[in-house]
């Protein structure tokens, strides 16, 4: 693996060849399911979910869900299930109040995971054969693999929220980011012929218009600089400061803000980068490193970035 530093693309890097996820459909008849409704904690129970990991039945609402995926994380507060989280990994750091722990999601412990006695685990990369071991314990593991199109961001948080009893929060969070998105896409100006280049670190990595994130730039009409890389690689290509140079694009995305500092005055520095026309047009956007690397609900906060970036380069 390439020493990425955006979680997305390290979670995509792992996963890119694993299935989306599937619909959700309660294991229950009807009429169990009606039977079950005076009990709040227990309608729509047992569920199950497709996942990942293929079908996963989940017999009663979780009260103690480990989340060793960030943006797994930001879905399950999103559609009230807070309050049945008990532990998420170290690289979890949204919402603040999310707990927080040692837990990692990329080299995990097996032991510690058992630990903190779940009752379901939701995870985004089958890491050391992490859902096998777990499984063979009793504990329900959700495998969300990182999203590579939107659908399975949506579809991804309608599941969490079957297999939590949150169903219906989580189907209003889903269609509110595809109406939003929808939306954003509809104001913005069209035939803006603009270029862009996204960053993810300084090596520089940055992304193609195949990655989850490379799309959501396309839904404006986007022309992605990295698309004539030498080498895709996967997705991923290292670019060299020439080829960005050479490309000069009209948008700079910088999604290493947090992580390194960039902005537009450090790019300026780069070799043969202070006449690229975003640094001169004043045209380089700083973007939050976790928003960035995310596919949970902040991606409208991305898209809502990159709309209004693609009206003021069209403007200017």
């Amino acid at each position: 693996m390439r020493p990425v530093r955006s979680a997305l693309a390290g979670a995509l890097l792992v996963t890119l060849t694993l299935a989306g996820c599937g619909q959700t459909a309660p294991a229950t008849s009807p009429s169990t399911a009606s039977a079950s409704a005076a009990t709040p904690s227990a309608a729509g129970f047992p569920v199950t979910v497709e996942a990942g990991n293929g079908s996963v039945t989940i017999e009663s609402r979780p009260e103690r869900i480990v989340s060793l995926s960030p943006a797994a994380t930001e879905s399950l507060f999103a559609i009230g299930a807070g309050a049945q989280v008990i532990a998420v990994d170290d690289q979890s750091n949204h919402p603040a109040e999310a707990p927080k722990s040692e837990l990692s999601g990329f080299k995990p412990n097996v032991e510690a995971i058992i630990a903190q006695k779940p009752d379901l685990v939701v995870l985004s990369n089958d890491l050391d054969g992490i859902v096998a071991a777990l499984g063979k314990v009793g504990v329900p593991v959700l495998l969300e693999p990182a999203a590579t199109k939107l659908d399975e961001t949506y579809d991804q948080i309608t599941d969490l929220g079957a297999a939590t009893g949150n169903g219906e929060r989580a189907t209003e969070i889903a269609t509110q980011m595809r109406k939003q998105i929808d939306e954003l896409v509809a104001a913005a100006p069209k035939d803006a012929k603009l270029t862009y280049y996204h960053e993810l670190d300084v090596t520089p990595y940055a992304v193609t218009s195949t990655t989850f994130i490379g799309q959501i730039y396309g839904l404006f009409g986007l022309t992605n600089i990295a698309d004539k890389a030498p080498d895709a690689a996967g997705g991923y290509p290292k670019l060299s400061a020439e080829f960005v140079a050479q490309a000069d694009p009209d948008l700079v995305f910088l999604a290493d803000t947090k992580c390194c500092g960039q902005s537009k005055d450090t790019l300026a520095k780069r070799p043969g980068w202070s006449k690229l026309s975003a640094i001169k047009n004043d045209q380089v956007i700083l973007l939050d490193d976790d928003v960035a690397s995310r596919w949970g609900p902040r991606v409208v906060d991305l898209a809502k970035q990159v709309g209004e970036a693609v009206q003021k380069a069209a403007a200017s």
